[in-house]
């Protein structure tokens, strides 16, 4: 899986190991060159993603992904990820035509998740009202991502004390930036979360999250199939 860059070096190669290769991307043109590299699933990723993304929202980006694999004639499959964070949003995916959905976020609060249980917690606990997008944890950690690709994150004391201020950010606390980290003290360490959020009300396995997916996207395929009307 590839995401924030030019494909065209590696798909080759990717492809020649046999592997499939699935690339994110943020457009509709980065969609089209990722499938005349020959990407096999293409994932249309809204801004309202956690951690890092552009800004474009989920369910027009992912309908025009799909007008363009149309219309080219592109035999790729396409999937929809950004702020679906239960059944119903795999069922607007599917409505729209996509062929499935990325999940971050909600895995993020799984048992199985390598996150630190400090942060799962606060996933539970949170609104998406309470995220926003910024490239402040960017400028921490050193990392040269371009302006384009902002990343959301939950709000805390510290980005909210730095926000639009990243210009002393580096020599006054990055020693307590990553002491932060380690401890899991998400009052200043970056907890990357989408607008779905609201939608994780606990922490359960895996398998959990993909079965109470699938049951309440057959409830709401179900009720949407039910407004139609009958046949005269």
């Amino acid at each position: 899986m590839l995401s924030f860059g030019d494909v065209a070096p590696f798909a080759a190669k990717i492809r020649t190991a046999g592997a499939l290769l699935i690339c994110q991307v943020q457009t509709v043109t980065l969609a089209c060159e990722a499938a005349q590299a020959g990407a096999d699933i293409i994932v249309a990723q809204g801004t309202e993603a956690g951690g890092h993304g552009a800004s474009r929202s989920t369910l027009p980006l992912v309908s025009a992904v799909l007008d363009a694999m149309a219309d080219n004639r592109f035999d790729c499959l396409v999937a929809a990820a950004g702020g679906i964070a239960d059944g119903r949003g795999l069922a607007a995916a599917l409505a729209l035509g996509a062929d499935g959905v990325l999940i971050g976020t909600r895995f993020y609060a799984a048992n199985e998740s390598l996150a630190h249980a400090n942060g799962k917690a606060r996933m539970v606990a949170a609104s998406g009202d309470g995220t926003f997008r910024t490239s402040l944890y960017d400028t921490m950690r050193r990392l040269d991502w371009p302006r384009v690709f902002t990343a959301r994150i939950l709000r805390n004391p510290f980005a909210e004390r730095w926000r639009g201020d990243e210009a002393g950010l580096l020599e006054s606390e990055e020693q307590r930036y990553h002491a932060a980290v380690a401890a899991g003290n998400f009052d200043i360490a970056p907890a990357y979360a989408g607008e779905g959020v609201d939608l994780i009300r606990a922490v359960v396995p895996a398998a959990e999250i993909v079965a109470q997916f699938v049951a309440d996207a057959e409830v709401a395929l179900g009720r949407a199939a039910a407004l139609r009307k009958p046949d005269a």
